[in-house]
Formats: structure tokens, sequence, C-alpha cells
């Protein structure tokens, strides 16, 4: 039991891991009450599930376009500088929406504004963030940390909208955001105490054309990783979008406010820290485990679809929570560790994109679902894409099986002279 503990907990050995860790574990607890309070204020303002996925759309559709260019920046810049500016530029922006809704001078416009602003600022954090964390552990520890830093999300996602969910219900929204913006002074704080000579640093990336294209040539030469982010992008675009379609399901589906929306999200955020802390122990990454998560994952997110009561819902959300982090740590972890050094800032914007970004493809696409056919289709169409994710996996994987039997059997043809 001790032994297990310990490696669970590995890379908390680490200094700078551990401090950026709890900094992290304030600030994503901020981000995700905001996200709640921004989607009920949303649901408020126009009563629309249409509405709500095109907020989504503006938040993330920056991170589709630019997000490749962020990754770029993270491999010629110092991403301890990156992450500085970006966590200071989104306190900001979530300081002045707070005021907007707390002077009660706030109208939709003013949401899609924000969103576009934030969602700018992520295409240029979040490639940074995830290269970040390999440099602050290095390879042997990087499947450990990231277990845990999908623990961490996990967990945010568990107390983040608890309180979000009681502060609506008690004194209002605009709390939420100026609560957000307050925690961003946790990040910055541990940021200030990371001690840049125990970094797993990189020879930073010279500025020359060409770069990014460089980048996706790469990505497409290697079977693993371009297999892993194609079934990314399908997941990511289709079945993550938890901000369009949990909202409709509390409303529509269970009858409830924002504190059922906020429950159903703890009950996930549950099961996304079970299976964070389940990642965490194993250090096993591969192809076949992401096409299993994959067919897992969907078949709960169907299931979950069926719940019409409330008791049902949490125990269904629960384990799409578990599987859903199994998912996502399985790809991350995968890419980190078969990608070039010198590459990984790309490669993870490309991660990034596939997981974050798309929800401005998907966002609006499952509000529109929700919208005609109904809050149980939203997330009933997100199962059956994971399912779809896994069987494209699947032949991939054979198909590359195939081809490497048929590279041997020419190599084996050639006589030495």
């Amino acid at each position: 039991m001790k032994k297990l503990f310990a490696n669970t907990f590995s890379s908390f050995k680490i200094r700078n891991f551990r401090i950026y860790y709890i900094g992290q574990m304030i600030s994503v607890s901020g981000t995700f009450l905001q996200a709640l309070a921004q989607d009920w204020l949303v649901l408020k303002l126009t009563n629309s599930g249409v509405m709500l996925g095109i907020a989504l759309a503006f938040q993330f559709l920056p991170m589709i376009l630019l997000t490749s260019l962020g990754g770029v920046i993270a491999d010629r810049f110092s991403k301890l500088k990156i992450l500085y500016i970006t966590q200071t530029i989104s306190g900001i922006l979530a300081l002045l929406l707070g005021l907007l809704v707390l002077t009660g001078t706030v109208q939709i416009w003013m949401v899609f504004a924000f969103a576009l602003c934030l969602g700018l600022v992520n295409s240029i954090d979040s490639p940074a963030r995830q290269s970040f964390v390999f440099e602050m552990v290095g390879k042997e520890q990087y499947k450990n940390a990231s277990g845990l830093w999908v623990t961490l999300i996990s967990f945010a996602r568990v107390i983040g909208p608890a309180i979000g969910g009681v502060l609506i219900a008690t004194i209002g929204m605009g709390q939420c955001f100026i609560i957000n913006a307050i925690s961003y002074v946790g990040v910055i704080f541990a940021l200030a105490m990371i001690r840049k000579e125990e970094l797993h640093s990189v020879p930073l990336l010279k500025s020359e054309k060409g770069q990014l294209k460089e980048g996706l040539r790469y990505v497409r030469s290697t079977p693993i990783l371009f297999n892993t982010l194609l079934m990314m992008a399908i997941v990511g675009t289709i079945t993550y979008e938890w901000q369009a379609s949990m909202p409709l399901f509390a409303k529509f589906v269970l009858h409830g406010d924002a504190g059922i929306y906020a429950t159903i999200t703890v009950a996930m955020g549950v099961g996304m820290l079970l299976g964070g802390l389940f990642a965490s122990s194993s250090s096993k990454t591969s192809l076949k485990r992401i096409i299993y998560s994959s067919f897992i994952f969907g078949v709960c997110v169907i299931i979950a679809s069926f719940a019409t009561n409330l008791i049902f819902s949490i125990l269904a959300f629960a384990l799409v929570g578990i599987f859903s982090v199994l998912f996502a740590n399985l790809t991350n972890s995968t890419l980190q560790l078969n990608t070039d050094p010198k590459m990984r800032g790309r490669v993870m914007s490309l991660w990034s994109m596939a997981f974050f970004g798309s929800t401005a493809i998907g966002g609006p696409l499952i509000g529109i679902i929700g919208q005609y056919a109904g809050a149980q289709w939203a997330l009933a169409v997100g199962g059956i894409a994971a399912i779809f994710a896994a069987i494209v996996g699947f032949f991939l994987m054979k198909k590359n099986k195939n081809e490497n039997k048929i590279d041997t059997n020419k190599t084996e043809l050639v006589k030495p002279n």
C-alpha cells in the first residue's frame, strides 16, 4: 500500500512541479467556477442552446486558428515567461466581466467578446502549459505527472462548480468571475517561485520560416502521433462538449437550475478524480489502450444520455468522468513521450487544438442538436463519436501493422553484395 501511494505521487518529489501544482489547483478551480457561471449567464440572457454553442465557438475558434502558432511560440520562447503573461491577462479578463455582471450592464455581445479574448489568450497559453509540465518533471516522471495533472483538473471540476452553484443560488453570478480573477494570484505566485536551473529545458528554436509546416509534416510521418491526434480530434470535436450538452441536460431533461447543473458537474469531477489517480499509478501507454478507453468512454456517455432522474445521472456522469480522464491522459502522455523535444510545443499545440479548439465546431453543433433534437441526443451523439473514433483507431492500427510487415518482407528480400 505504501509503495502504491509512493508510485502514485512520485512526481511530487520534484519541488517545481509541487509548487506549480498547488498554484494551479487554486487557479483551475476558479476557472471551472467561471465556466459554470458563463454557461448559466448565457442561458439566463438568451434561454437558447444555440446561443450557448455560439458563445463556446467564440471562445474556442481562436484555438483552431492560432494554437499551431502558439505551439511555435512555445518552442521559440521561455514557457515560464509566456505563462506569466497569459495567466495575468486571463485574470484581468475575468475581473472585467465580473464587474459588468455586478453592475447589471452585461449583454450577450459582451459575453461573446469576453469569450473571444479568452480564446485568443488560451491559444498561446495551452501549448506552453502542456510543454512546461514536461520541462518541470522530465521524461521519466511525465506519465505520473500527467496523471496527477488530470487529477488536479478533476478536483477543480468538483470544487469550482460546487462553489459556483452555491454562489449563483445565493448571491449571484458576478462574484464567480471576481473570485476566478483573484485565483490567478495563486498561479502567478507559484510561477515566481520556480527554480529555472532545475527545469529540463531544451534549446529554444530560432525564428525561421516553415516551422509550422515542419511540425505538421513531422506528425503526418509519425503514425503513433497522427493516429492519436486523429482520434483526439473526433472525440474532442463531438464528445467533450460538456459546456454545451450538460447545461441543456440539467435544464431540459432533469428540469433543474444552476444547482442541478453544478451537481452533475461535480459528479463527473469525482469520476475524473478517480480516473486521474488511476492514470497516475500506471506507466503504460499504447494506441491499443487509447482505442479501448475511447470505446468504453463512448458507451458510458450513451448510458448517461438515458438518465432521467438525478440519482441515475450522478452515477452515470461519475462513470463518464473516469473514462473521460483515462482517454485524455493516454492521448496526452502518448504524444509527449513519443515526440522529439524540439517539436514538443508544436505537437502539443495540435493536441490542444483537437481537445479544446475543436469546441468552436462541436459546441455550436451540439447546441443545435440539443435545441432541436433534445438534450439527450446532444449527449448520445458524443458517445457515438467516441465509439466511432475507437473504430477508426483500430483500423489505422491494423493498417500500420500490415505496412510494417510489408516493409520487413521487402527488407528480407534484399541480399547483401
